[in-house]
């Protein structure tokens, strides 16, 4: 038997198989990204079987879901995979109702369905997701894994905004998301450092964006709150913003739908450089406003480091993790350069290799006070894990 991990979005669809053996769950024996799903788009299937990368065009007919769904049954099928236990799905908002993974049922989506306002970019997409693999899948379990679960830990004076109780009640306070890839990132530092059980600092750096503060591997304070426009600078993002901006647009005309395309799509790097929310592209333009947009962005994750090292008392390890985190060794360098009174060095060499295997490596200068790591995240792996806990 397998688990089948997915992450389903707007204009593609991760997939992931994991063997189990007996109830644990094993590496991926395949892994793949369905793209081009978006209106207008031209859909491929690409997957990664046996160390080797393959592409094709979907061949299927019918909306571009379906199309995606129908070629990655015959894909399944071609392999000769084993029989699936369980669907897993990544699914951003948990609200008030999960700090932990659940089994979809009609109320499950019923309640995740009055979720979606809060996470407009990313829980339309994971439901619908859900709703398709029920269907083609019918006699399989499907498990609904949350980001915002990890963050259950959080102390209420963290949870809780400056509101008054009745708000609170109605489940108005702070979350956090990218809990899947925390979850995924403490447990590999931890198995590689006893640092990891103290204070520990990991840095989501993406087109979405968080840091996460942790105490023997529990969450203690996070970038993000209500929803997940909140902390960080992102790719199209605009991160923590005065509220009174609002207001001011709000008296300004503007309605709701232009505020949230706004605040979701037209901000973070690609409002500010008027050019990409690509980093690389960002890095690879000589323009001054992708040059600014670039140390705003890293301006803001030294600000918000200082401000949850704080929370727990200083830094043992600090981790980069996410598309950005992973891959731009500059940016680390910037952000440790600019950490260095709280004792961050990095060895140039080791931060300067690239990533191998999705193995994690330490990047800490030998007389670094602080554990510096880059860990590649599995999202996929821990929603196997959380579905296979489930069912099994």
């Amino acid at each position: 038997m397998a688990i089948l991990a997915v992450n389903a979005g707007s204009s593609s669809l991760k997939f992931s198989i994991h063997p189990l053996q007996g109830n644990t769950v094993q590496d991926p024996v395949l892994t793949g990204a369905i793209q081009g799903l978006e209106p207008a788009g031209q859909p491929t299937i690409c997957w990664i079987w046996q160390g080797q990368r393959h592409e094709r065009p979907l061949a299927s007919t019918g909306t571009p879901f379906q199309r995606a769904l129908q070629d990655l049954q015959a894909l399944l099928k071609q392999l000769a995979l084993p029989p699936l236990r369980a669907v897993a799905h990544r699914v951003v908002h948990g609200g008030q109702h999960y700090a932990g993974s659940v089994r979809v049922t009609p109320h499950v989506m019923r309640a995740l369905q009055a979720l979606v306002s809060l996470a407009p970019l990313h829980q339309p997409h994971n439901l619908a997701g859900i709703r398709a693999f029920m269907a083609a899948f019918p006699n399989v379990p499907q498990v609904a894994c949350f980001d915002t679960a990890f963050h259950a830990t959080l102390p209420a004076e963290e949870s809780h905004f400056a509101l008054p109780q009745a708000l609170t009640a109605q489940g108005i306070r702070r979350y956090g998301f990218h809990g899947l890839s925390y979850q995924f990132v403490i447990g590999t530092l931890q198995a590689r450092s006893a640092r990891a059980q103290g204070r520990t600092l990991m840095a989501h750096l993406g087109n979405g964006a968080s840091l996460c503060a942790t105490l023997q591997g529990r969450s203690q304070a996070t970038t993000m709150g209500f929803s997940a426009l909140d902390g960080l600078m992102m790719g199209t993002r605009c991160g923590a913003l005065d509220p009174g901006v609002l207001l001011y647009l709000l008296e300004q005309g503007w309605d709701h739908d232009r505020i949230q395309a706004l605040l979701y799509r037209q901000s973070g790097l690609l409002g500010v450089s008027g050019i990409a929310a690509d980093m690389r592209t960002l890095r690879a333009s000589t323009e001054p406003a992708a040059q600014f947009a670039i140390e705003l962005f890293t301006r803001r994750v030294v600000r918000a480091t200082g401000e949850l090292s704080a929370c727990i008392g200083g830094l043992d390890v600090l981790a980069f993790s996410g598309g950005i985190g992973e891959n731009d060794a500059l940016l680390r360098a910037d952000v440790a350069r600019r950490l260095a009174y709280l004792g961050v060095r990095v060895d140039a060499t080791l931060n300067a290799q690239p990533m191998q295997d999705d193995t994690a490596w330490a990047i800490h200068a030998p007389d670094s006070a602080v554990e510096v790591w880059v860990v590649p995240t599995d999202e996929g792996r821990v929603a196997a894990a959380e579905a296979a806990a489930l069912v099994l």
